[in-house]
């Protein structure tokens, strides 16, 4: 496209993922010249207004992920590990989900730096966890507290983030880290499975199995619309220069009471299906449930909107909604 020549090169890692595939979606609506590298072909929508090149690859083969950035004026890093269909869940001494989750970062950034110093230092965007903090004894919390994370899962997101950030103190990348909250939905345009607690519960309410809780529901999340998460990630990319060499949190500001926000989904399949609500109920925690799986959890993200101006758009009713008639949509005969 003539209108994309000359424009800065967006290089998206993981463009296939229920994260990177909305982040894709967002970055067509721009005139810029987009590489979407995965495993997988990434779907380009069909009225894209940035030049869109495909790039099917797996990034943990060697000399994969220099290929892929080679010419990268800036790179978003949402690739993500999933083990097995439905659980980001990494169990200690995961060697695969290490490879994935830290590996892949040192791979990029080392390929970034064989460049040579005679190009100006690429931008790089992390996708990090809010659930790296650890289980924080507040309620809110800003990006200003210690990280202590226990889960593996979260000390792997951790060291990756780290790598981004200590790489932009030295000056080799303008690296920043988005910390993204719980990120669910679904809509008309989405091209990749939301494998989250919302959907999980969306596919049972329409089963007609019980919504499980390992609490009494009134632990609280902030639960933030994945078009949402995506425009921030792509916000971010306007506004590196001031974000560089930190980490941000993202969120809504408000804390939904799971109990609640269930039972609203077993209230909107219902509604659509016509049969009846499915039970909402609270079941003995599994043996791999975290002290954070029974802490609220909720983002105060001013900092960042402050720099960057972005703003939640989806109320949490109107997600709900979009995704219970995706999954419902979907679930059709």
């Amino acid at each position: 496209m003539t209108q994309t020549a000359g424009s800065p090169r967006v290089v998206l890692l993981g463009a296939t993922g229920f994260v990177g595939s909305a982040v894709l979606r967002e970055l067509a609506r721009r005139p810029v010249r987009v590489r979407a590298v995965a495993r997988h072909a990434a779907p380009v929508p069909g009225d894209a207004r940035a030049d869109i090149e495909t790039l099917t690859v797996d990034l943990t083969e060697p000399g994969a992920m220099a290929a892929a950035v080679a010419d990268a004026d800036a790179v978003i890093h949402s690739v993500a590990y999933i083990k097995g269909s439905t659980t980001w869940r990494v169990e200690d001494g995961d060697t695969a989900a290490e490879r994935v989750n830290v590996g892949l970062v040192r791979d990029l950034l080392d390929a970034l730096r064989a460049r040579g110093s005679g190009q100006k230092p690429a931008g790089v965007l992390f996708t990090g966890a809010a659930s790296q903090v650890g289980p924080v004894t507040k309620e809110l919390v800003d990006g200003s507290e210690p990280d202590a994370p226990k889960g593996e899962y979260d000390r792997q997101k951790l060291a990756g983030e780290r790598l981004v950030l200590d790489a932009s103190a030295a000056g080799e990348i303008q690296g920043a880290s988005l910390r993204l909250p719980t990120v669910f939905g679904l809509g008309p345009t989405s091209t990749a499975a939301d494998k989250g607690v919302v959907a999980t519960m969306t596919r049972r309410a329409l089963a007609g199995d019980p919504l499980t809780m390992w609490h009494d529901g009134t632990v609280r999340r902030d639960l933030l619309y994945i078009d949402d998460a995506a425009g921030a990630l792509v916000t971010a990319l306007d506004h590196l220069p001031a974000l560089a060499g930190r980490h941000w949190v993202l969120g809504t500001g408000r804390g939904e009471p799971l109990g609640e926000v269930f039972r609203t989904v077993a209230e909107l399949v219902a509604t659509r299906t016509g049969k009846p609500r499915a039970p909402v109920v609270t079941v003995r925690p599994p043996a791999h449930a975290e002290l954070a799986d029974f802490r609220s959890l909720v983002i105060d993200s001013s900092a960042f909107r402050w720099i960057t101006g972005w703003r939640p758009q989806v109320p949490l009713s109107v997600a709900l909604q979009k995704t219970v008639a995706a999954l419902a949509g979907s679930a059709e005969p």
